[in-house]
């Protein structure tokens, strides 16, 4: 299933906000049972939604910090390499001299 990116990006907001709601919900009920599971669901979308936000956060700096440091890596062959003895030690390794 794909999600059009202002939604995707949306996720995790709306996960606190209503996490947020339902939190809310259970302070207003005054029923023991009902109130207690409310709480808890609240807590565990509200505690889901910071942590999807703060993992996309760093892996978005941690890309960007790759890119702008190493640039692409030459294992794929996408880019240049950042090595090229390395490229020669990997061919060599590949094929084995003849005797």
């Amino acid at each position: 299933m794909q999600l059009s990116k202002p939604l995707y990006e949306s996720l995790p907001g709306l996960y606190v906000l209503g996490g947020a709601l339902l939190i809310a919900v259970s302070h207003q009920l005054h029923s023991g049972a009902l109130s207690v599971l409310l709480l808890i669901a609240g807590m565990l979308a509200v505690i889901g939604g910071a942590a999807i936000w703060l993992r996309r956060r760093d892996f978005r700096a941690t890309r960007a910090e790759y890119w702008a440091n190493a640039g692409p890596s030459s294992v794929d062959g996408d880019g240049p390499p950042a090595d090229p003895g390395a490229d020669r030690a990997a061919d060599a390794l590949r094929r084995p001299e003849e005797p």
